[in-house]
């Protein structure tokens, strides 16, 4: 008990200050504050390899104690600048198999929209048709002596138009599932 005392009262007033809320006022007024965002920092490179070696050791016996910290720091650094160049190249590598996925995931897409374009303008061109057949049905009825004539050419394009709708059927669907 006396332990808490000297920490700032007894345990029953530090839970009666914390439940007022007298300690919030200092955070309101901070949240008018802006609040510095950093910018993205630059990747991290290893320090290029040095052009010209002073310190060449050879497998002499005359190397010094110190030598070998020396020679191990410059490994520890080649090792880290060859497993950074390794880890670039593999990055560079997924950057371009992902492109080269998105490029062909691209073309397969529009594709099915051409596709679905043909489609669409056919049935509106059938529609169409089937439109103007209707008005010369209507037309022949008022004049019968000219029918016979049509009739007999309009059965050979329904023909040939039944003949390309069975083509077209024949396709594989045009949705794409599952590539990747």
């Amino acid at each position: 008990m006396a332990q808490a005392a000297c920490r700032g009262g007894t345990r029953k007033s530090r839970i009666a200050y914390a439940v007022t809320g007298k300690g919030f006022g200092r955070a309101e007024g901070a949240s008018e504050k802006t609040v510095p965002i950093p910018e993205k920092l630059n990747e991290w490179a290893p320090r290029p390899p040095p052009e010209f070696v002073r310190d060449v050791m050879g497998s002499s016996a005359g190397a010094g104690s110190g030598e070998f910290h020396v020679y191990r720091h410059l490994r520890r650094r080649e090792y880290q600048r060859q497993d950074f160049m390794d880890a670039m190249a593999e990055k560079q590598r997924l950057d371009e198999e992902f492109q080269k996925k998105l490029e062909r995931n691209k073309m397969i897409a529009e594709e099915q929209t051409a596709k679905r374009r043909r489609k669409r303008q056919k049935l509106k061109e059938k529609k169409l048709q089937a439109k103007k057949n209707k008005l010369e049905q209507k037309k022949q009825e008022k004049e019968p002596d000219q029918s016979q004539e049509r009739v007999s050419s309009e059965d050979d394009e329904e023909d040939s138009k039944e003949e390309e709708e069975k083509e077209d059927d024949a396709e594989e669907p045009s949705f794409v599932m599952g590539r990747g």
